[in-house]
């Protein structure tokens, strides 16, 4: 299983001095970040997608075995609540495309106040295109039932596992080839972290994604080093 495993966002001054050297300009930020981790999810594309010329040079400042994922725009997810979204979405992985290889995923992550609606997750899956992988985070109860399971697993769209205080509690169901973790608690004991590296290698994933909330205090690298030490030790 290829792991890929990182921190939600990498430009952060409040981690300078912890995890990144204290006079490390802020334009080397990805490239020492790369150097210590091999993904890392990028959210404010979901209030604003980049210029394509943003994304190409993200792309050039990373080793080709480093992955991007991208937080999908609010336009789709939030604005329009994943309809009459096909040119949104076609746009959206058109200006993504500019990664090439180097792009991993892309997370859907739905509002809360988004019930369940299975026509309306297929018309949206139709509209992913081929060989784009995409998460799905769910935070209402109603869509975590086999019938939406065994849609996303037909697109091979993986069900976004989240490790969050005050939202619904994600089963551990794998519904496609490839796994998506997202552990944003504050805080993470080495048990705590065990579990999850358990969860991660018993799956039968081909690859799995794994990111860490970011807090100022740099907890999120720490955690993700330790949880990389843990899978690679079982």
């Amino acid at each position: 299983m290829l792991l890929y495993i990182g921190t939600s966002g990498f430009s952060y001054t409040a981690w300078k001095g912890s995890f990144y050297p204290s006079d490390l300009p802020p334009g080397e930020m990805l490239r020492y970040y790369a150097g210590q981790f091999n993904s890392v999810e990028i959210n404010n594309t979901f209030h604003r997608m980049p210029r394509d010329s943003v994304l190409a040079g993200w792309r050039e400042e990373v080793p080709d075995a480093f992955r991007f994922v991208l937080k999908a725009p609010q336009r789709i997810t939030h604005v329009n609540r994943l309809r009459d979204v096909s040119d949104a979405v076609s746009y959206f992985f058109d200006v993504a495309g500019v990664m090439g290889s180097r792009l991993g995923a892309v997370l859907f992550q739905l509002p809360p106040s988004l019930k369940k609606d299975v026509p309306l997750l297929h018309d949206f899956l139709a509209l992913v295109p081929p060989g784009r992988r995409v998460a799905l985070q769910f935070r209402h109860r109603s869509w975590l039932d086999d019938e939406v399971f065994a849609l996303l697993h037909r697109n091979d769209a993986a069900l976004c596992l989240v490790d969050v205080e005050g939202e619904p509690e994600i089963p551990p169901v794998a519904t496609a080839t490839w796994g998506y973790l997202r552990l944003r608690r504050p805080d993470y004991q080495v048990e705590e972290l065990g579990k999850w590296a358990e969860l991660v290698r018993g799956r039968g994933w081909s690859e799995a994604f794994v990111f860490f909330k970011h807090e100022d205090e740099a907890k999120g690298p720490l955690f993700a080093r330790r949880f990389a030490d843990l899978v690679s030790a079982g």
